[in-house]
Parts: structure tokens; sequence; C-alpha cells
């Protein structure tokens, strides 16, 4: 079933509803901008990652991806019933949370048909109880996530886009000498596997390269071109 914060995102870049859900090629595409094709993907990228590989190599693509830098927790008993419970979710997403998924979706961007949007967002999920037949260890299900604001964003198109994201002293000229994933870990204020993630990326897009060890940790040294 479709979230509200699905249907909202839709309108915020395409008003008009007929050029919602509309066949391209086969897919079924969010929404539709002139010539360029607008993913909104709350889930995984990797979901999507064969689609838009299909998609941009004839037409221009716009995938959005929204995080939840807070989350706002509301418990019904019944269907659209009352809210007998809220509270805030401690699960806070950044920036950098994004790289928990690119690292599904590295083989696809960057490509000079693609842009991807990082919406930084506060939401509201609304919960109910799970049945007790159904198998959901966690004891609820989502009812319902609604988009109560965006609060940055943050577009990027290219390798360049991601090393930009990296702290200053991590980069050039700053840093002259290659770093670790440690390194970058207390730079970034991340913890060490997110750091890793972020590394992967770097190296797959061709940003950064393994120039040797130290002790048991990779070296790391951005690509000049980068």
């Amino acid at each position: 079933m479709e979230h509200s914060i699905h249907r909202q995102l839709k309108s915020l870049y395409v008003t008009d509803p007929q050029q919602h859900e509309v066949r391209v090629d086969g897919y079924r595409i969010d929404a539709v901008d002139g010539k360029r094709l607008i993913e909104i993907q709350y889930g995984s990228l990797g979901a999507i990652r064969n689609k838009i590989r299909r998609l941009v190599k004839s037409h221009d693509v716009l995938v959005v991806k929204p995080l939840a830098v807070r989350k706002q927790l509301l418990k019904r008993d019944v269907p659209d019933g009352p809210v007998v419970s809220k509270r805030l979710s401690p699960k806070k997403q950044t920036l950098w949370s994004l790289f928990d998924d690119l690292v599904h979706f590295v083989d696809v961007f960057p490509h000079p048909r693609l842009e991807l949007e990082v919406l930084l967002t506060l939401q509201e999920e609304y919960r109910l109880p799970a049945e007790r037949k159904r198998r959901v260890c966690r004891g609820y299900i989502v009812e319902d996530r609604l988009l109560a604001e965006v609060t940055g964003r943050e577009m990027l198109r290219t390798v360049d886009d991601l090393v930009a994201m990296l702290p200053e002293s991590i980069r050039p000229p700053a840093r002259s000498e290659p770093f670790t994933t440690a390194d970058l870990a207390t730079a970034a204020g991340i913890n060490r596997g997110l750091a890793r993630k972020v590394a992967y990326c770097l190296r797959r897009c061709g940003a950064a390269e393994v120039v040797g060890k130290q002790g048991n940790a990779m070296l790391y040294e951005l690509a000049t071109a980068a």
C-alpha cells in the first residue's frame, strides 16, 4: 500500500496528478516532469537499481531519497482510530545515512543522465498492533507515514559531489597524506562501519583508491581527478 509520504513527495516535484504513475518503457514511473522521469524511493535504492540502469539509457532520471532526521511515532489501537500514544523515534538519520543505501546503488550512480537528490525530512509514522497470527517480530505494523517538513536537500550528480560531502580535514589541501576509515569516522562523527561504506562507494566511483595499509587498516587516497 502506498503511504502518504510517497504521494506528498510526488506532488512536491510534479503538481499535476495526471503526470503521476505514468508508464514509460514498460515501467511505472512515480512522476514525469517534461522529459525527466522522477522516482521517489523511500525503501532501498538497490531495489530500483536495475530499473534505473535501463531507464538512463534513454531518459534523464531524478531519484529522490528521503531520510528521516526526526520521526514522530504515533500509536493507534485500530485503523484510523485516535492516537493513544506518541513519542520520538530514537533513530535519527543524517546525510551520511545515504551511504547505508548507496553501497547497493553505486554501480548505477554516478551517470550523466542521473541525478540523486537526498531530502532531510521530519516524518510522522502511524503504527498499529500486529495481529498475533502475523509473523511480525517487531510487534507492530506501519499504517501510514506522513511528511511533516523538508529541512534540507542535497543534489548529487557527479563523483565530485560525493567528495564534497567529505569533511574538509579529509580533503586536499587540508590533508596531504592517506587516511583510514577510522580517520574518516572521527572527522565525520560517524561509526566505523558507516565510514567503511563511504570509503567503498568512493573507491567504486573512482574517487579514491587504496594505496597501502596501516596495520590491518586500508589506507585511502582521493584521486587527483576527483
